[in-house]
C-alpha cells in the first residue's frame, strides 16, 4: 500500500506540474519576460562538482520562465560575494539568490538589497537560526542539515553497533561554516544518545588536501570506528583514505559524486544524505521569476527532504550524476 501511494502521490504531483505549466504557458504567451534579471551566487567556485547540478537547475528555470539570469561565483571569499551582490543591487536586478555559509556576514547586503525592492532567497546554506536569523531573505530553498546529520548518524549506529565509547571521525571541508556546524549537530546527537564521541577536522576543498588530511588521521587512530563526511569532499575520498591507512571502518555522510556512488555501489559507503542540488538552483530561480512576475511570496522548501542514498536507490543517482544529481 505505501508503494502504491506514493507511486500515486507522484503520478499527482506530476500531472499538476504539467497542468501548472501549461497554466504558465499560456498566461506568458503575450509577455516577454526577458526584462527579469536575477543574479544566481554559487559561494564557492567554477570548479566546484557539487554545484555542477545546482547551476543546471538555476539555467533550466530560467529557460521554462523566460528571463535572465547571471551565474556569479563567490569562490568562498566573503568580500567577493559582497561585491558581486552589491553590484546587483546597483544594476537593479529583480531577484538575487545567495547562500549564507557565515551568519552575519552577509545581513548588510541582504537587508541593502530588500530596501532597494530586490528580493532574495537563499540557497543551499542557510541562516543556523533558520527562519529567526534569516534577516531580509524572503525564504530558503536547501537541506535540513540537523535532520540529515542525526538521521545518517541512526543509520550507522544501527548498521555497526557504534555505542559507548567509540570515535566517529566526522571531517567535513570548513568547520567553522554553517553547513558543517548544523551537520555535526545532528551527527553528534545521534552519537550522543549511544555514549560515541564524535572528532570534527577540517580538509578544504582541494582533494589531494582532504586525502592527506583523513590518511593521516586514521593511521593516528586506527581504532576510528565510523567516518560521517560532512561534505563532498572528505566523502569522496573516504573509501581511498580508509585503504591507503588499512583500516576499514563504517563510512557515511553526505552529498553525491561519482567517487560517492561508486563507494556505495562495491559497498564501502554505506548510505549518503542526498540534498539534491539542482532542485535548489531550479527552485530558488523559479521562485524568485514568480515573484517578479505575479507577485507570489517564495516558500521554505527543504530539497532532499530526509532522502538517502543507499545501495537500493543509488541507480538514478548514477545516471544523471554531474548532471542533475
Amino acid at each position: 500500500m505505501k508503494r502504491l501511494l506514493t507511486r500515486g502521490t507522484a503520478i499527482g504531483a506530476l500531472a499538476a506540474g504539467l497542468l501548472a505549466g501549461s497554466a504558465a504557458h499560456s498566461a506568458d504567451a503575450d509577455h516577454d519576460w526577458s526584462g527579469i534579471d536575477i543574479t544566481f551566487v554559487v559561494w564557492l567556485g567554477a570548479d566546484a562538482e557539487f554545484f555542477v547540478p545546482s547551476v543546471a537547475g538555476a539555467r533550466d528555470a530560467a529557460a521554462q520562465q523566460g528571463i535572465t539570469l547571471d551565474i556569479q561565483y563567490g569562490e568562498g571569499d566573503t568580500a567577493k560575494m559582497n561585491d558581486i551582490v552589491e553590484t546587483a543591487i546597483a544594476n537593479q536586478v529583480d531577484g538575487i539568490a545567495i547562500s549564507v555559509w557565515d551568519d552575519s556576514a552577509f545581513d548588510e547586503v541582504a537587508c541593502s538589497a530588500a530596501a532597494a525592492g530586490i528580493n532574495v532567497i537563499i540557497h543551499n546554506i542557510d541562516d543556523s537560526e533558520g527562519d529567526a536569523g534569516r534577516s531580509c531573505a524572503l525564504s530558503y530553498v536547501g537541506q535540513d542539515f540537523v535532520e540529515a546529520g542525526y538521521l545518517i548518524g541512526k543509520r550507522l549506529i544501527a548498521d555497526f553497533d557504534i555505542g559507548q565509547g567509540d570515535l566517529v571521525f566526522t571531517p567535513v571541508e570548513f568547520p567553522e561554516a554553517v553547513y558543517a556546524v548544523k551537520r555535526h549537530e545532528g551527527v553528534a546527537r545521534a552519537m550522543d544518545e549511544v555514549g560515541a564521541k564524535t572528532e570534527i577536522l577540517g580538509t578544504g576543498v582541494d582533494q589531494a588536501n582532504a586525502l592527506n588530511v583523513l590518511t593521516q588521521y586514521l593511521i593516528g587512530h586506527p581504532d576510528t570506528k565510523a567516518i560521517v563526511g560532512l561534505g563532498v569532499v572528505p566523502m569522496s575520498v573516504a573509501v581511498t583514505a580508509s585503504d591507503d591507512a588499512g583500516v576499514q571502518p563504517a563510512i557515511g555522510g553526505f552529498d553525491v559524486s561519482t567517487p560517492i556512488i561508486d563507494g556505495i555501489k562495491s559497498g564501502r559507503i554505506t548510505a549518503t544524505m542526498d540534498q539534491q542540488p539542482y532542485s535548489q538552483g531550479y527552485l530558488a530561480v523559479t521562485q524568485l521569476a514568480l515573484q517578479a512576475k505575479y507577485g507570489l511570496h517564495p516558500s521554505t522548501i527543504k530539497t532532499g527532504g530526509i532522502g538517502m542514498l543507499d545501495s537500493s536507490n543509488v541507480g538514478a543517482a548514477e545516471r544523471w550524476a554531474s548532471k542533475t544529481r
